[in-house]
Parts: C-alpha cells; sequence; structure tokens
C-alpha cells in the first residue's frame, strides 16, 4: 500500500550482507547489440568442425572513444553438443579422463583458420574454452569485449573438428541454437533504473549501488554439408546395422 501511494520501496537488509533486492526480465528494444555471434557446422564425410566468429558492431566502436568507456564482462556462449559426440570431446591420460580445453590461436581470423592438428583440439583467438558436462556444450568464455590486445574490427574466432565413429553420426532432428550471455556495467537495459537511495544514518549509500545489465540471446547455428563422391546426405541416416 505504501509504495502504490510514495513510490518507494522500504526494506531492512540483514547486516553486513550483499543484497539483491529485485530481478526482473525485461525484452531488449534498444540499439545494436554490442557484438555479433556467426556459427557454422560443417559436415564433411566423418568430420565435422564448428566455426564460430565474433564480431564487434560499429555502435560499440563508437563508445569505445568516448571518455566513459562500455565493455562487455563476463561473456559466455555455449554450443550444444549432440550425445553421440560427447566421447569424442573426451581426451584420455594416464591419470583420469578429462575434457578437451582450447589452444590460444591468436592469428585466426574470419575465412582464415588454420588447419586443425591431426588430434582434435579446439582453437581460440582469445578467451579460453572447453567441454563442460553441466551444459552438455562446448562453452567459450571471454573476459571482456573488446578485447585489449587486438583491434576493435579485429573478428575472433572458435573451431574445433572432430572424426565421428560410425555410432556418432548427426541426429535428423537436432536444430542447434547458441546461448550468448554477457554483462554491460553501467547500463539500463530495461529502462528502469535507481534515481535515489536513502537510509536512516548519515551514511551515502549511492556510492555502493552497482548498476549493470545482465543480456541472454539466441544465435541460430547454421549446418553445411559438403557431399562427397558418391554419398547421399539425405540416406546418410538410413543405414542398417550388420
Amino acid at each position: 500500500q505504501e509504495f502504490e501511494q510514495s513510490r518507494i520501496i522500504k526494506f531492512t537488509p540483514p547486516d553486513a550482507c550483499r543484497l539483491e533486492l529485485m530481478r526482473f526480465r525485461t525484452c531488449y528494444n534498444g540499439q545494436d547489440l554490442p557484438f555479433s555471434v556467426k556459427a557454422a557446422v560443417v559436415v564433411q564425410g566423418a568430420y565435422i568442425e564448428l566455426q564460430a566468429f565474433i564480431n564487434m558492431s560499429s555502435t560499440a566502436q563508437i563508445l569505445t572513444r568516448l571518455p566513459s568507456v562500455k565493455y562487455c564482462e563476463n561473456v559466455m556462449i555455449r554450443f550444444p553438443v549432440p550425445t553421440q559426440w560427447i566421447k569424442a570431446l573426451w581426451t584420455m591420460n594416464v591419470q583420469r579422463q578429462k575434457s578437451l580445453k582450447a589452444k590460444m590461436n591468436r592469428r585466426a581470423c574470419l575465412g582464415a583458420l588454420h588447419e586443425v592438428e591431426s588430434d582434435p583440439v579446439i582453437q581460440v583467438s582469445v578467451g579460453t574454452a572447453k567441454y563442460e558436462s553441466a551444459y552438455r556444450a562446448v562453452v567459450w568464455k571471454i573476459d571482456r569485449l573488446p578485447d585489449k590486445h587486438s583491434s576493435l574490427d579485429h573478428p575472433h574466432s572458435l573451431s574445433y573438428k572432430l572424426e565421428l565413429g560410425s555410432d556418432q553420426e548427426i541426429p535428423s532432428d537436432w536444430y542447434p541454437f547458441a546461448t550468448v550471455q554477457f554483462v554491460v556495467h553501467d547500463t539500463c537495459a530495461s529502462g528502469t533504473e535507481v534515481k535515489s537511495l536513502g537510509i536512516e544514518s548519515d551514511l551515502q549509500p549511492q556510492k555502493h549501488v552497482v548498476q549493470k545489465a545482465l543480456y541472454n540471446c539466441q544465435v541460430e547455428i547454421e549446418k553445411k554439408w559438403i557431399r562427397l563422391d558418391g554419398e547421399d546426405p539425405d540416406k546418410a541416416g538410413n543405414c542398417l546395422m550388420q
């Protein structure tokens, strides 16, 4: 009732604790996103290759020239992996089985990926990537975009190439989407922000208020099929086991 009359939210937080008072979802109807993600799965015989590219948008480049620079932080992109492929993304050593991790390849750029080594390996031009069973996906994590070690217009890339066995074909009902999450500080994507904050004492709590927006979006992964001689992709899933 008091909020309906005064439009003020009153609350008593616990002592010496970080507090989150409210979280809500909203549709983003603002300008262009700070970066774009394009991804494709290329199938060639028994080999599967995922290629993903990040390009900073023109609006983000304009923002970086301003005195108050806004960066995207805690960028996480998840590329789902069908159950049939999971064992191809694990490697064995003497002690235990472990997830395949990324190798840094800063020279990689759009349309110029280097040949993947004979052993299956994930390559990234920035950040880290590995298969995480909690998400059943290859997770690409980047601390900050734009990257301070490369130019603004330089695209960043991820790729991995797998050789599948006879029991690891692509599911016919697999329509993959990459999930993109990142945080931008000092931003109100919803248009809702805290105008004032007061307490009974003379302390100034405003300097402890953190304002940030968490973006969560999905990007369709394009599927490309490179036909080999005598191969009919429409009939590839109709083989019988002998």
